[in-house]
């Protein structure tokens, strides 16, 4: 009971960044843009947040200079897919290994390598952080339950603003958009730079309020999976976080087995949410409707003086 109870509680930890992650996703691809680099811009928020943390100590600060950092380094995506037009598939793929080899190098120049931090306290929703079993679900650092209230704010932009529907008509029919005015590499833009500070601060939290240091490549394909989630979620907020919970639950399980003595072998553990990932696509490609929610000129470049 105990096992289980620890696993539960660790779940929400283990899901945020992907949640985050695909938050940030939906919002970029929402305006056409097809964003491959998650796992890159997160490295690049867990970089900037832990340095941020050793430098000022002051988590709220580390995860916004998360954000920025992320936001900063996503121009350069922009400028290759909105200005160059470089295809979105190899400009999100470039923007990775850029951000690989840029983190692994200023981590090592500036010595923040495995030198630890001291996060969030923790914090209890009391009277639910008394029920047997799920009571540990409840102690959690403030960002795991201001993220429902993320996701909340997402759909409402979405679905409810003038801002989001503007947006998402970009992303749907950006020719019939710019003839009604709206601007539509202003609104990619801004919907680049909004995605790309979610995805920094899934980076943040990973560094500053999880693992609390700093070591090179330490998002571990999380960025993939977020890519997946969102193919899995179809492109839904609500969907994103249950899925991001399904894949919290099965990062949480994997230590709490080993706490119990149950022997895995190491290549096992390391290929099991890769190969829960694989699994959720084909079933998800096996639905009748894999793309109802994509966004119909998600990936095309936009050429004003091309009207279909």
């Amino acid at each position: 009971m105990d096992m289980i109870a620890n696993w539960l509680g660790n779940t929400p930890d283990f899901a945020v960044p992907f949640a985050l992650a695909a938050l940030g996703l939906i919002l970029t691809e929402r305006a056409g843009v097809l964003s491959l680099g998650a796992e890159g811009l997160m490295l690049v928020g867990a970089l900037a947040g832990i340095g941020a943390q050793l430098t000022y100590g002051t988590p709220g600060i580390s995860l916004f200079l998360a954000m920025v950092a992320a936001a900063v380094v996503s121009l350069l995506f922009a400028l290759m897919v909105l200005v160059l037009r470089i295809n979105q598939v190899i400009a999100g793929l470039a923007l990775v290994f850029f951000c690989q080899g840029l983190t692994g190098l200023l981590g090592t120049l500036l010595d923040w390598t495995n030198k630890p931090v001291k996060g969030l306290d923790a914090v209890e929703l009391w009277p639910l952080s008394e029920l047997p079993l799920m009571g540990k679900v409840f102690v959690q650092n403030p960002l795991v339950f201001m993220t429902p209230l993320i996701v909340l704010a997402v759909v409402a932009f979405l679905a409810r603003s003038t801002t989001g529907l503007r947006m998402r008509a970009v992303g749907e029919n950006p020719q019939a958009a710019d003839a009604a005015g709206i601007s539509v590499m202003g609104y990619r833009l801004a919907a680049i730079l909004a995605g790309s500070a979610l995805i920094g601060l899934a980076g943040g939290y990973i560094s500053v309020l999880s693992t609390k240091l700093w070591i090179a490549d330490m998002t571990g394909g999380r960025g993939w999976i977020a890519v997946a989630l969102v193919i899995f979620a179809r492109w839904s907020p609500w969907k994103a976080l249950a899925g991001a919970l399904l894949f919290g639950c099965i990062e949480a399980l994997i230590p709490q087995l080993a706490a119990a003595g149950v022997r895995l072998p190491q290549y096992f553990v390391l290929m099991t949410p890769y190969a829960v990932t694989l699994a959720v696509m084909i079933w998800v490609a096996s639905g009748k409707q894999v793309s109802g929610n994509q966004p119909g000129a998600l990936g095309i470049p936009f050429i004003r003086e091309e009207r279909r």
